[in-house]
């Protein structure tokens, strides 16, 4: 299965760089063990932040991140088959479990629950 791993990047963090960074690394800590489980792995972010660099973004939630940043999970949700929503509160993985949920994909809420390929 392609799952996206949903959960906090720039909630609760007042735009601090370090905080945001250590968002990353929790939705990152999951890629592994999934990827372990014969499944592959995708986080919003990866795709998202070297398009919002070359789109000649200068501060998060400017006019070319706001462009990016969201849409693109709702896209790569168009190719999946399942979403992981980690802990943590976010707006955006809110809306990317909606959405996956009107999809019929289905949702895990830990690693355990997803199955071996």
């Amino acid at each position: 299965m392609l799952i996206l791993i949903a959960g906090p990047y720039r909630s609760g963090t007042n735009d601090d760089p370090i905080l945001i960074r250590q968002n990353l690394d929790n939705l990152e800590a999951a890629a592994l063990p999934i990827f372990r489980k014969g499944h592959i792995p995708v986080i919003g972010e990866w795709f998202a932040l070297p398009l919002i660099h070359l789109a000649g973004s200068t501060r998060i939630g400017d006019e070319a991140w706001q462009e990016i940043q969201y849409p693109i999970a709702h896209r790569i949700l168009e190719k999946c088959d399942a979403v992981l929503r980690i802990d943590g509160a976010s707006k955006g993985a809110d809306e990317d479990v909606r959405i996956a949920r009107e999809r019929g994909l289905t949702i895990y809420y830990t690693i355990e629950d997803i199955p071996n390929a």
